[in-house]
Parts: C-alpha cells; sequence; structure tokens
C-alpha cells in the first residue's frame, strides 16, 4: 500500500463534498480523498463503480481496459459515446469520467490487467476488479493482502450480480450507533429507572473490526463436512452460480453470448453438472432456468450492483460503517439482494 500524506480538505472540496462531510463525517471525507483506486474493467458495472467513486470524491481513480468500444457496450455502458465505437474502453470513458468531479484525477490505462506486473498494483489503496478471470482475480487477491490493499470483485450476468470484498484479516472501522442513557441511580424513580435507556435524538461512534478471507478460500468451501452440509439449505443459490459462469469464463475466455444462445446453454449445463459434482453436491440444486438470464450486462442490475460495490469501497476507504462480509448477490428475476458470509470457516 502507498503511503499517504494527512489529505486536506479546501474550502472548495469542502463546499462540493457538503452533503457526504455531513452524512459520513470530515474524517471519513479526508480518508477518502486521500485515496486511490484501481478500477479494471469499463463495461456497464464498471461504469457505474466508475461514476459513484469520482462522485464521492476519492484523490485518484485509474481505469483499465483494453477492450474496444462495440455496440453493446454503447448500450450498457453510459460513459462511452457512441461514435466511440472501435475506440479503447477505458480511453473512451475519460472524458465523461473526468467531467463528472473535476477535482478527482481520472486516468485512462489502455494495457491488460492479466499482463500488468505485480508492483503496478502496489500503487493503489483499493483494486476493483470487474470482468476477469477467477485465476487473476485469485491472483491479484493474494498480492493485495500481503500489502494490505483493499480488494472488490464484481461482474454482472444478465439477470444476476455479484460481489466480493476482501478487507484483510482485522478491518477496523467506526459505526455510528444510538448513545445508551445509564441510570442515575436515583431510586425514587422507581424499578424503571435502574434500567439503561436509548436516546434516539444522541449518537455516538463505535469502533469495531472485522475479519475476511482471500477469494480463494471464499470459492473453495468444502461442501462434503458435517456443517457444510447443514448450511446448504441456507446458502444462496447464486454463490453456486457464479461458480458455473467463472468456469464458463475460464473454459471459454468470455461470458455467454446472445449470438450463441443454444451453444452457450448446453455448455453451461455441462458446466454446472461439473462444477456441482466437483464440489460433492448434486445437479439437481441448479435447475435449468438460470441458463435463459445470463446473458449480457442488464443496465438495471448493472446500476443496483454498481451502486452496492461503489458504496463498499467507500465505506472499506472511509472506514466508516459496518462493510458486507464477504459476498452481495442480486438476483434481478426476483428484485432482491442478499448478503452472506463464505470462507473457511
Amino acid at each position: 500500500m502507498i503511503e499517504k500524506e494527512d489529505p486536506i480538505i479546501s474550502e472548495e472540496e469542502a463546499a462540493q463534498y457538503d452533503r457526504q462531510i455531513r452524512l459520513w463525517g470530515l474524517d471519513a471525507q479526508k480518508r477518502l480523498r486521500g485515496s486511490r483506486v484501481l478500477l479494471a474493467g469499463l463495461g456497464g458495472l464498471g461504469a457505474e463503480v466508475a461514476k459513484n467513486l469520482i462522485l464521492a470524491g476519492v484523490k485518484g481513480l485509474t481505469l483499465l481496459d483494453h477492450e474496444q468500444v462495440t455496440e453493446e457496450s454503447c448500450r450498457a455502458q453510459f460513459l462511452v459515446p457512441v461514435s466511440a465505437r472501435g475506440q479503447n474502453r477505458a480511453q473512451a470513458s475519460l472524458e465523461r469520467a473526468q467531467n463528472l468531479n473535476p477535482m478527482v484525477e481520472v486516468h485512462a490505462d489502455p494495457g491488460r490487467v492479466e499482463d500488468k506486473p505485480d508492483d503496478f498494483f502496489l500503487d493503489f489503496d483499493a483494486v476493483c476488479l470487474t470482468g476477469c478471470s477467477r485465476d487473476l482475480m485469485v491472483r491479484v487477491d493474494q498480492l493485495c493482502s500481503q500489502h494490505k490493499i483493499k480488494v472488490f470483485c464484481g461482474d454482472v450476468y444478465g439477470y444476476y450480480g455479484y460481489m466480493f470484498c476482501n478487507l484483510g484479516q482485522e478491518y477496523s472501522y467506526v459505526e455510528e450507533k444510538p448513545k445508551v442513557v445509564k441510570p442515575s441511580g436515583d431510586s425514587s424513580d422507581g424499578p424503571g429507572a435502574k434500567k439503561a435507556k436509548v436516546d434516539p435524538n444522541e449518537t455516538t461512534m463505535v469502533k469495531k473490526t472485522a475479519s475476511f478471507c482471500p477469494l480463494k478460500e471464499a470459492l473453495e468451501v468444502d461442501w462434503t463436512t458435517e456443517k457444510a452440509k447443514a448450511a446448504l439449505k441456507k446458502t444462496p443459490l447464486d454463490y453456486f452460480l457464479l461458480q458455473v459462469l467463472l468456469k464458463f469464463r475460464t473454459d471459454k475466455g468470455r461470458d455467454p453470448d446472445p449470438q450463441s444462445s443454444e451453444e452457450d446453454g448446453e455448455l453451461l449445463r455441462q458446466i454446472r453438472s461439473d462444477v456441482l459434482d466437483a464440489l460433492g453436491l448434486s445437479a439437481n440444486l441448479l435447475n435449468d432456468d438460470f441458463i435463459s438470464y445470463c446473458f449480457s450486462e442488464m443496465s438495471p442490475v448493472c446500476a443496483v450492483v454498481g451502486g452496492v460495490l461503489g458504496q463498499e469501497v467507500v465505506k472499506a476507504l472511509s472506514q466508516r460503517d459496518a462493510p458486507h462480509r464477504n459476498f452481495f448477490f442480486f438476483d434481478g428475476r426476483k428484485g432482491n439482494g442478499v448478503v452472506d458470509y463464505f470462507g473457511p470457516n
């Protein structure tokens, strides 16, 4: 993690960020203002995350993407103009991204994230990976964990989306809680006076810690243990769907394509069986319904997942409020999301 000077909020910045300073405090905004973030992948989800981080007021945001703007990019991604088709996605997104907030240093990098050396990632306080392979996410997560750099991963597959975060083995944050008023000790007010009361008009800041595990451990839960089997009924199926879709990306080097929906649908069925069998689970755990709903990036799903992912990055950098630990899954078909923890424990 890079060493930072104590950030100073200018009068202009204080005016710009007045509403959020009132929400989470000056110290949190200072920490956010002193942070640099790497965002890999400028698809529909990446655009939503970029917008949220730039408006929140990080110090710097690097947009990393080697892909070119396509017709699909223009549908799902609002930072690229329609006229930019064929251009690099990160560079085409730069102007509109920078215009969101001139106080944030926004940079575009047209390189491949897979080709970046380890030292490249050490220049950031947080790394957010979208549209990346499982192997790459595991590699970057392990590297960043060793250097206390916060890691976030996310993707949108049609109606489905997810977010993962690893904030380290001992992440500290503060949370605002209603103030508890202790009893005065005067027995003349009756027995009720001896009980502590919550004053809704006053709050206090409570320091807390949370522990996170590496992505590799989160994806390699042993489902053959009795404890895991007992928890299976309460486990969101989105976790296993994610495993299937990541395996598809590894095998094909891309995500399911609407142009080859029939062929990709058959492949998804086979991968579903292989993945669940390798985990020691029945292929019937995931029925075939998911296959018709995991093609392309749906803009509304990108907005929801990107809002949550951006929010979690902001919370982690500002060390304010409880983080989602460690997965968030969103199902656009049902219109709901769930937070759940997966790891060795």
